[in-house]
C-alpha cells in the first residue's frame, strides 16, 4: 500500500499542507492548501492568530479526504522561539506573541548582569538573539506565566490541539537558549533566573517521535481521514537541513527564506572562545546532529520592500531589476537591528546608507540589489569564518528554501564567495518533515538515504564562480571591522 505523508510547514507569512509519497523511488510532493500567516497588534503587542493556524491545518485535512485520502501521516514545522501558555485544562492563556516585537529590547544585557554571556554560551552553544525564548520568558507577563502550567513552543502547541498530547521537540527546544549542551536538558540556573521549573514544559523528546493518532471529535466533526502525527524535526530550519541534499563533510547550508541560516552539521557541538566570539550557534538537529549556524536577515528585506511597492513588482520583476544594477555599489550589515520590523523597510536602508556615507539605493532596482550584493558579502564573510572556527575548507554550499530559486543571488554568492553553489530543493523544509516521517514509518533506512532520495527526486542547478570580487569582499570585511 502506497503511504501518504503530510508536512504541515508554516512560516512567518504564510503556511501550507504538502501531500508527498513514494512512486518508482522518487518522492512527489504536491501543495494541497495554502493559507496566510502574520503578526498583528493585539492589546500592545504584535501577536500570532493561533487558532487561525489550528484551523487552517484542519481545513487542509478536510482537502486530503475529500481528494480520497483516507489515512496519512503527519509532521507539523513552524519556525522557532515563540511560545504559548497554556493553563491546567489546556487552554492557551493568550495569542503567542512574535519574537519581532519590541518588548525583549535591552533583555541580553539585563539578564546577563545576572549571569554572563560566557557562561550562557558554555551551558547552551546558542547565540544571543534579543528574540530567544530566554528573553522572552525574561520579559513575559509574571502574573500570566504564573497562571500557566505548560509552555508549549509553537509547533508542539499545533501537535497539541490535533492529538491531545504535549511533548517539547528538541530541534526548536534548543533555539531557546535553554537547554544545557552537556546535560540534554532544560539548564536549572536559567530557569532559576526566569523563576521556572523544569516541569513547566512537556517533556523532551527526539525528532522521529510518535506523538499520537489526530483526536476522534476532531476527525468526526470534520471529517477527516486517519492522521498519525510523528513529532518531526519542528523547527523548520532544522527540516531543511534535514532535506538538503549534502554528500561527503565539506559542505555548508543556507537555508534561505524570511531569514537565511548559513552553517554546516555537525556530531559534536563547537562552543569554543572561536564560536563564542562570531557568536555561532549550536541548534540540535535531527538523529543526534548539530546545526553550527549564523543567522542572517534574509529575504525578509526584501519581502518588506515588495510590499511597500504595493503589489507593483512581483519577486521575479524585483530581482530582474536589480540584475541591472552594478552589484556592491554600497556596504550594509543586514543584520542591525533597525532591519528588524522597521515602519519602512526602503528608509531603513537608504538612512543607514547615507549615514555611513554609502551611495544610496533610490530606484527598486538598486534597494534589491543592496540587499543582494549585501546578503551575498555577508555569505561570504560568514563561509570564510566559518572554515577558520572548525579548521577546514568548504567546497560546496547547499542552498534550498525559496531563496533558492533567486538566481541572481546564487551566483553573486558563488561568485564573492568562490565556491560551487548548488540550490535547491526550494521546498527542502517540507521535503525534510517528510523524511523524519518516513524514516519513522520505516519507509527508509536513515539520513543519507533520506538525503540520497532528495538528489533523486528534484532537480539541483549548479552555480559555479564566474566573476571575481574579491576587492568588494575585502573592501566588506575592512567596513565590517571598522563598525565593531
Amino acid at each position: 500500500m502506497n503511504k501518504h505523508y503530510i508536512a504541515v510547514d508554516i512560516g512567518a507569512s504564510s503556511g501550507r499542507l504538502m501531500l508527498a509519497n513514494l512512486e518508482n523511488g522518487k518522492m512527489t510532493l504536491t501543495e494541497i492548501h495554502r493559507f496566510k500567516n502574520g503578526f498583528k497588534q493585539v492589546a500592545g503587542h504584535d501577536r500570532w492568530d493561533i487558532d487561525h493556524l489550528g484551523a487552517e491545518i484542519i481545513a487542509g485535512l478536510a482537502k486530503v479526504k475529500q481528494a480520497g485520502i483516507d489515512e496519512v501521516t503527519l509532521g507539523i514545522d513552524t519556525w522557532a522561539v515563540d511560545y504559548v501558555l497554556v493553563d491546567e485544562a489546556g487552554r492557551k492563556l493568550a495569542d503567542p506573541i512574535s519574537y519581532r516585537d519590541c518588548r525583549t529590547k535591552d533583555a541580553i544585557s539585563e539578564l546577563t548582569a545576572k549571569i554572563s554571556k560566557e557562561e550562557i554560551y558554555r551551558k547552551t552553544g546558542i547565540q544571543f538573539q534579543e528574540f530567544n525564548t530566554l528573553y522572552q520568558l525574561y520579559r513575559e507577563d509574571q502574573a500570566l506565566l504564573k497562571q500557566a502550567a505548560k509552555i508549549m513552543l509553537v509547533p508542539d502547541y499545533l501537535g497539541y490541539i490535533l492529538t491531545g498530547k504535549a511533548v517539547t521537540e528538541v530541534t526548536n527546544a534548543s533555539t531557546t537558549q535553554m537547554l544545557n549542551l552537556r546535560a540534554g536538558l532544560f539548564d536549572s540556573q536559567l530557569l532559576s533566573e526566569l523563576g521556572l521549573q523544569a516541569d513547566k514544559f512537556a517533556p523532551l523528546v527526539d525528532a522521529g517521535t510518535y506523538l499520537g493518532p489526530i483526536k476522534a471529535e476532531l476527525r468526526s466533526k470534520y471529517d477527516l481521514p486517519q492522521v498519525r502525527v510523528v513529532t518531526v524535526a519542528s523547527h523548520d530550519t532544522a527540516s531543511a537541513v534535514v532535506g538538503t541534499p549534502a554528500v561527503g563533510d565539506n559542505w555548508a547550508f543556507l537555508s534561505s527564506g524570511t531569514w537565511s541560516l548559513l552553517g554546516t552539521e555537525l556530531k559534536v557541538s563547537e562552543n569554543g572562545p572561536q564560536a563564542y566570539q562570531a557568536n555561532y550557534t549550536n541548534e540540535w538537529g535531527a538523529y543526534g546532529t548539530y546545526r553550527f549556524l549564523k543567522n542572517i536577515m534574509g529575504m525578509w528585506m526584501v519581502q518588506c520592500i515588495a510590499k511597500e511597492y504595493q503589489g507593483r513588482y512581483s519577486f521575479s520583476q524585483l530581482a530582474q531589476l536589480a540584475s541591472q544594477v552594478e552589484p556592491c555599489q554600497q556596504f550594509i550589515d543586514v543584520n542591525d537591528d533597525r532591519f528588524l520590523n522597521p515602519p519602512s523597510m526602503i528608509e531603513a536602508l537608504q538612512a543607514y546608507c547615507h549615514e555611513h556615507g554609502q551611495k544610496v539605493p533610490q530606484s527598486p532596482g538598486e534597494l534589491v540589489m543592496a540587499v543582494y550584493s549585501n546578503l551575498a558579502l555577508y555569505y561570504a564573510d560568514q563561509l570564510s569564518q566559518l572554515g577558520q572556527i572548525l579548521g577546514k575548507q568548504l567546497t560546496t554550499l547547499n542552498i534550498v528554501g525559496g531563496g533558492s530559486n533567486v538566481a541572481l543571488l546564487n551566483q553573486l554568492t558563488a561568485d564573492l564567495a568562490g565556491i560551487k553553489v548548488i540550490a535547491g530543493p526550494s521546498e527542502a523544509t517540507a521535503v525534510g518533515n517528510i523524511l523524519v516521517a518516513m524514516i519513522t514509518d520505516g519507509e527508509l533506512a536513515d539520513l543519507p538515504a533520506a538525503r540520497k532520495l532528495v538528489r533523486d527526486s528534484f532537480a539541483l542547478k549548479t552555480y559555479q564562480p564566474k566573476h571575481d570580487y574579491a576587492q568588494a569582499l575585502v573592501g566588506y570585511q575592512h567596513f565590517k571591522e571598522e563598525l565593531r
